[in-house]
């Protein structure tokens, strides 16, 4: 469970943004508390623990017209991991899960994204958590986008993924049960 938070950061990382002549860069609505990095894992089989990391940012380019040329970056303050339990967010950052001491942030970057059809999409990247940089891919939704009623434009999209604790170096053994936690990521971004 522990780990989970841990991993969760991870999900969200920091990534290199590229733009293309149609493509519009959108910055994470973390002031305005819309977006999330959430994650959960298994209780020894018998229920879900669910987390957050409180503090990350980040951006993505989006070409409605060649999706394909979309990016996103995201950097994760794995030091703001909540799992609203005092004690057990301490264990969390310590030594046997994310050791934010060492490792005070995890980053995503993409390296391609893949439209399925209907709103879904395939998000490929790099994540680094926990000082390991390993592929994942990140099942996306999008949500909509259009004008804001402040005059800006807005895109949101929602994402999940999962990956096992150990590949990332956390290896602190919580049982068969709560080998691999899963990522809930959901990002509403305001266009620069």
């Amino acid at each position: 469970m522990k780990k989970i938070a841990t991993f969760l950061f991870a999900a969200l990382v920091a990534g290199s943004i590229s733009t293309t002549a149609n493509a519009a860069e959108y910055k994470f609505d973390t002031k305005g508390a819309h977006a999330f990095v959430q994650f959960r894992i298994k209780h020894l089989g018998y229920s879900w623990l669910y987390g957050r990391f409180d503090k990350f940012d980040g951006n993505f380019v989006y070409d409605e017209a060649n999706p394909e040329a979309s990016s996103v970056e995201v950097t994760v303050d794995t030091t703001s991991l909540n799992s609203n339990h005092a004690e057990r967010d301490k264990h969390l950052r310590g030594e046997d899960f994310l050791n934010v001491a060492k490792f005070p942030t995890a980053t995503f970057k993409s390296t391609s994204f893949e439209p399925n059809g209907d709103g879904k999409a395939l998000l490929k990247g790099d994540l680094t958590l926990h000082g390991v940089t390993k592929p994942i891919t990140i099942d996306v939704t999008e949500i909509g986008g259009g004008k804001d009623p402040w005059g800006g434009y807005r895109q949101g999209f929602s994402g999940t993924t999962e990956f096992k604790l150990k590949d990332f170096g956390i290896d602190y053994d919580l049982g068969p049960a709560s080998q691999t936690v899963e990522m809930i990521l959901d990002v509403e971004g305001i266009r620069l």
